[in-house]
């Protein structure tokens, strides 16, 4: 795999969800970028799949099986981040749709939309903690998980990613390994002190109109 610049050199890395998508793009990345990678997830065959990829690649990597919907376990894995006392960096994958979405997605929004909220105040909340805490919505981007949802719940053919790239701007969906660049952007020195935002990336201006 080899080290590109090593902006994540020294760097110990937890992904939640991990183990495909955006997720499993962010690992990849930042394994190129030096870190060492802990990859959760609710199954542990995906993650550990990614685990022995990243291996073979000259990585390192561990699969840790935790459900987000568990509290107690999503406290656990970051518990140890305060108590040591050590600068650290915490980027939210959140999602446009945080912003109004579509009406059938009420639901997903409305928790997307808590987790921006909840960006800026954690942020506030851990700035002497020297921990930097930014988001990221994304937009339309072509992941395994948005294919099933295209497949299953809008009968989606082969073809719906053309389909949708002549609907864009910039003629494509976004790309996971986009992402995990800029991911490791922000999680990196390179992103200096900023914390408490959350950047929009994607290739509407929403808000404008026509």
């Amino acid at each position: 795999m080899g080290v590109r610049e090593g902006l994540l050199r020294e760097k110990i890395l937890l992904v939640n969800g991990g183990s495909q998508g955006v997720g499993a793009a962010i690992a990849r990345a930042a394994v190129r970028e030096g870190a060492v990678v802990a990859v959760t997830g609710r199954r542990t065959e995906p993650g550990e799949a990614l685990v022995a990829e990243l291996a073979a690649a000259g990585g390192t990597a561990v699969s840790v099986r935790a459900d987000p919907a568990d509290a107690g376990q999503a406290g656990a894995a970051v518990a140890g981040m305060v108590a040591r006392k050590a600068p650290g960096t915490v980027l939210h994958t959140i999602t446009s749709s945080a912003h109004g979405g579509q009406p059938f997605l009420a639901p997903y929004v409305a928790a997307r939309a808590g987790l921006a909220g909840l960006t800026g105040n954690a942020a506030h909340a851990h700035r002497w903690d020297r921990i930097r805490i930014n988001g990221l919505n994304i937009g339309w981007t072509a992941t395994e998980g948005e294919d099933a949802t295209q497949r299953a719940f809008h009968g989606a053919g082969d073809d719906w990613r053309e389909q949708a790239a002549a609907r864009l701007p910039m003629g494509r969906l976004g790309r996971p390994d986009e992402i995990a660049g800029f991911v490791v952007f922000l999680l990196s020195g390179r992103s200096g002190v900023v914390t408490g935002s959350v950047i929009d990336w994607d290739q509407n201006v929403l808000g404008a109109l026509d």
